[in-house]
């Protein structure tokens, strides 16, 4: 690469300088390398949250060497990791389910590499910023044209921590999904594609109706309301709710000019059926 490009994503928000010595880091190790930053402002310890916005933004971002620090774990046993994918890009950050989904977008693993080697971290690893010692200095150094070979020793794939990314179970007639994602405007991502649906309730054109059941949990009673598959917010009136294939393919609800989660009641990991009305 004559530019290589580095990309960051944490839940370190914009507060405290966290994000920026990650640039720092990199920018002192591989000055030539061009930084972008995916988001800094995940939500607090959501590995999933993390999963997801790679899921959604790696596809369509250079290749180059991913750094995806949202970390509960950090200084535990959990391991400290870097995967090949078939694109060419490299993974960097924790195994705890947050880089493998994303990896599946970029054609598959081609190997792990546990992050061992001391000559590509920072002299001092402290026990709660892998990030600064560990992972930025991974991905700096690969930039620099370290092989990936040279980080350390190989892992199996079979032993990575899975996707914490929820899957829909598609029955004839029926998916059974869940929300799993509030964007800033209230929109809720679910559990399953438009490719899941289908194969549930056959073809979609829009306007087709559909019953959308929202289980009961511990805080909320069962419920059932009609809505109507769409292609966009505006093919139907401000204020109507509607199901739509997002910008990713993935299944989402949404209000137009309004907030769904928050008029449905919506919270992580409500689970909910979707059918034929």
């Amino acid at each position: 690469m004559t530019q290589p490009i580095i990309t960051l994503l944490t839940d370190f928000g914009a507060r405290d300088p966290s994000a920026a010595i990650l640039h720092g880091v990199i920018v002192s190790l591989a000055p030539d390398a061009r930084i972008i930053d995916i988001s800094h402002e995940v939500r607090k310890f959501a590995i999933r949250d993390g999963a997801l916005l790679l899921w959604c933004a790696l596809p369509y971002l250079p290749l180059g060497f991913h750094v995806a620090v949202v970390d509960p774990g950090v200084g535990t046993a959990r391991r400290p990791i870097a995967i090949a994918a078939g694109r060419g890009d490299v993974l960097i950050g924790p195994d705890n389910g947050l880089l493998v989904a994303a990896v599946d977008r970029l054609g598959g693993i081609v190997g792990v590499r546990l992050l061992e080697a001391p000559e590509y971290r920072l002299p001092k690893v402290s026990s709660s910023f892998h990030g600064r010692d560990i992972f930025a200095p991974a991905a700096a150094h690969l930039a620099s044209g370290v092989t990936f070979e040279r980080l350390g020793p190989p892992l199996d794939p079979a032993s990575l921590v899975g996707s914490p990314i929820v899957e829909p179970v598609v029955e004839r007639g029926l998916l059974r999904s869940a929300s799993i994602y509030v964007d800033t405007f209230g929109n809720v991502k679910l559990a399953g594609l438009r490719q899941d649906l289908e194969a549930a309730l056959g073809p979609l054109v829009s306007g087709d109706p559909l019953q959308l059941g929202l289980e009961a949990t511990d805080g909320a009673s069962s419920s059932s309301l009609t809505i109507t598959w769409r292609s966009t917010f505006g093919e139907v009136p401000p204020g109507e709710v509607l199901l739509y294939e997002d910008s990713y393919g993935r299944l989402c609800l949404a209000r137009n000019t309004g907030n769904a989660a928050q008029s449905l009641g919506l919270v992580e990991d409500r689970p909910m059926t979707i059918r034929r009305a």
